[in-house]
């Protein structure tokens, strides 16, 4: 996945956790030597917009609008989180991120307790970045433990940068996560692009998902949501946009112009029948365009393998075959989402002296055969139980579908009595 989208015959050598060498065979001596015989060695894949909270939430809310799953099921059961569920749900997720070949997330959570899942990511070895969901504007009927005042909130997100951005070997970011334009006063959206800008910390958000909400906004502001974002001074190149399923050439300008970063989620607004982004669009524009699940709450599964295929397909059906080709979705599986995060120097594509943010998969399944191209047997066939190994900063996380550091029947035990109690708690 370098610039050349080269595929490249032999060996990759890994020394410190990063990259030491591509091609021949190394000549020093390494501890671990892996035979990777008959497998696609990729960078890791990079999701930009997910909700580790929302992973106890799985089939307590399907099959609504997106109004009206926020109001019945989300911000209730958001509300009810505890520091033992959010980190069940955590654990949870990085269980599945890490064994289909997720090595880094940007992920938005709820309003509360936000330590516990910043702990939890830490101890799966994941590459994250999180923010503290920042609402201090509700409608009525949600939950009043899901409105804070700004300033508060702001505060408590600047906290937690000091407490742990760039912790845990730099695995651990801290961003700001303004939910989307109406759960936050105009004074709040122009502090977090004061902060952003002060501090160079991502704004990761949700804009542009479905036609209500788009209504909504303008109702109340008067303008489209990204018009808004650029009125309060958040159109930037730290902006992380999830969604942009109705946004208009003169939107995608200016998302361009601004170097805006857009996660397109193509399962989530399938799910919620929100709609097809115009991401063929979007990147002609020169938008970086990344992908990511969203959450378990409106998608069901967090796996990248069913992002790049809808990805794909849904803009054949759409436009035409091939304009959203399978080396196309792959690099906004990887080097987009690279980018988008800010670490396009770091992680992204197997080159020398980037980090050892590597993944495996089988090529010998019969469902690949016969694979000419590498690109189209991964994206259009390969699937997560095809991920042999998960690496991130050089170190095996997932190896032959079991995780080295966790014990994925606890975690999903732990995580099923914790998704009982949460949605007592809920009223569900």
């Amino acid at each position: 996945m370098n610039d050349g989208m080269e595929v490249v015959s032999g060996a990759v050598s890994v020394r410190d956790g990063r990259i030491e060498s591509i091609g021949p065979e190394p000549a020093a001596r390494h501890d671990t030597t892996i035979d990777a015989g008959g497998s696609f060695l990729l960078p890791g894949f990079i999701q930009t917009h997910l909700h580790l909270c929302q992973t106890l939430f799985r089939g307590y809310a399907d099959d609504l609008l997106l109004m009206d799953w926020l109001r019945t099921r989300i911000w209730p059961m958001e509300a009810a989180h505890t520091p033992p569920s959010l980190r069940a749900a955590a654990r949870l997720a990085c269980v599945e991120l890490l064994r289909s070949g997720t090595t880094s997330i940007l992920t938005m959570e709820t309003v509360h307790d936000t330590d516990a899942v910043i702990e939890a990511a830490a101890e799966t070895g994941i590459r994250a970045t999180l923010g503290k969901c920042l609402m201090d504007e509700t409608t009525p009927d949600a939950p009043s433990r899901l409105r804070e005042d700004g300033a508060r909130a702001l505060d408590e997100s600047l906290a937690l940068m000091k407490r742990y951005d760039r912790s845990n070997n730099g695995r651990i970011r801290i961003a700001l996560a303004p939910r989307f334009a109406l759960s936050c006063s105009r004074s709040l959206l122009e502090a977090v692009a004061a902060v952003s800008e002060r501090e160079g910390l991502l704004v990761h958000t949700h804009a542009s998902e479905q036609r209500e909400e788009i209504a909504m906004v303008r109702r109340a502001t008067g303008r489209a949501n990204i018009d808004y974002f650029k009125d309060v001074g958040l159109v930037s190149p730290r902006l992380n946009v999830a969604h942009c399923v109705w946004v208009d050439e003169r939107e995608q300008a200016i998302l361009a112009t601004g170097d805006v970063k857009v996660t397109h989620c193509p399962g989530s607004n399938l799910k919620l029948g929100s709609g097809i982004a115009p991401v063929p669009e979007m990147i002609a524009q020169g938008v970086c365009v990344s992908l990511g699940a969203d959450g378990a709450a409106c998608n069901n599964h967090l796996d990248m393998f069913s992002e790049m295929r809808l990805a794909a397909t849904l803009q054949a059906m759409r436009l035409e075959p091939g304009r959203l080709p399978a080396g196309s979705v792959l690099r906004m599986a990887t080097r987009h989402g690279a980018r988008a995060l800010g670490m396009e120097g770091d992680v992204g594509s197997i080159e020398v002296g980037k980090k050892a943010d590597l993944i495996l998969i089988d090529a010998h399944a019969a469902h690949l055969a016969p694979a000419p191209d590498p690109f189209s047997a991964i994206v259009y066939a390969a699937r997560p139980t095809d991920v042999r190994l998960t690496m991130v900063d050089g170190e095996i996380r997932v190896r032959d579908g079991a995780l080295l550091q966790l014990d994925a029947a606890e975690v999903a035990a732990t995580a099923r009595q914790e998704a009982r109690l949460l949605a007592q708690r809920a009223g569900l």
